[in-house]
């Protein structure tokens, strides 16, 4: 049987001849002591539970705390990649057009050295054309000048018999030169 204040409070004890029942007294004090050590020995368990919870609470609370660095540093860390990728991909980027534009422009001076490659060998070809003619208008004018001067040769028509008149004509004809 527990004993609450109450009982405490309204506690009466039976009148002897000498004052009260010591042994119900006693027996009641020996209620209130063992009640007493139990309470005292529950508060000090539920002290004890109190202290290991607080002990984990702040266990946990410093985790969390370590955590949250944690957390914290690794935001910076993946921001400060995020920052050094796209301060390389912004080189790589430059250096790319960079390249693309040396590129574009060597380009553009090889299709301008193979045109005027090609204008010149266009000119050259007109020239050589042009050359060309006039060298075969000086050699049909000099041959015609030559025929001025010189009468081409007429062999007298003789009828042979045979075969030896058409050799004798072809022989005649080879060179005007040496018919003289």
């Amino acid at each position: 049987m527990r004993i609450t204040p109450i009982d405490i409070a309204h506690k009466s004890f039976g009148k002897k001849i000498m004052g009260l029942d010591t042994d119900e007294v006693m027996d009641f004090l020996q209620q209130i002591a063992s009640q007493m050590e139990a309470l005292i020995q529950e508060r000090n368990s539920l002290k004890e539970a109190i202290r290991e919870k607080e002990l984990s609470l702040l266990e946990y609370k410093e985790r969390d705390q370590v955590l949250k660095e944690t957390i914290a540093t690794a935001s910076q860390m993946s921001e400060r990649l995020r920052q050094d990728a796209d301060r390389e991909a912004r080189l790589i980027i430059a250096d790319a057009q960079q390249k693309s534009e040396i590129i574009t422009r060597d380009s553009r001076d090889s299709l301008k050295k193979m045109y005027q490659e090609v204008t010149d060998l266009k000119r050259a070809r007109m020239q050589f054309e042009a050359n060309l003619k006039a060298l075969a208008q000086a050699h049909l004018s000099l041959l015609e000048q030559g025929e001025k001067y010189m009468p081409q040769m007429q062999l007298p028509n003789h009828n042979m018999a045979g075969t030896a008149a058409p050799t004798a004509a072809r022989s005649a004809n080879v060179s005007p030169l040496s018919a003289e």
